[in-house]
């Protein structure tokens, strides 16, 4: 067995590439992303699960049809199942997801030229 703690800062440096979440640990059925981003996100949804944005370096805002949330560096928000919501970041953010394995970044959206590869592991 490998003891090694997973540096986020070392697999930040790995990519420069915006709104590609990368796979860096599995937990049981869920997947820890990382992501860099900047500027805005398409309007999207999860129907089957919530999304956790934990956001690591800059500043987020998620927008929804009824207001929006900012969230700091240090600080974490949950967005639950069903709710439509926008990412949008005006400096470029680095920020980790919490999903269960498979779930797309852009949601429930059939196809969307964003889309995310989601079991790129780095």
């Amino acid at each position: 067995m490998n003891y090694q703690p997973i540096n986020l800062n070392e697999k930040f440096s790995l990519f420069e590439e915006q709104w590609k979440p990368k796979v860096i640990a599995e937990l049981n059925n869920y997947q820890f992303k990382i992501a860099k981003i900047k500027g805005d996100f398409i309007w999207h949804s999860h129907s089957d699960t919530d999304e956790a944005f934990i956001v690591i370096n800059g500043r987020l805002r998620i927008d929804f049809r009824d207001g929006s949330v900012t969230i700091d560096q240090g600080e974490m928000f949950i967005v639950p199942k069903g709710v439509e919501h926008k990412p949008y970041a005006e400096k470029e953010v680095q920020l980790m997801l919490i999903e269960p394995r498979g779930v797309k970044n852009t949601g429930d959206e059939a196809v969307n030229e964003i889309t995310a590869e989601n079991n790129v592991w780095i």
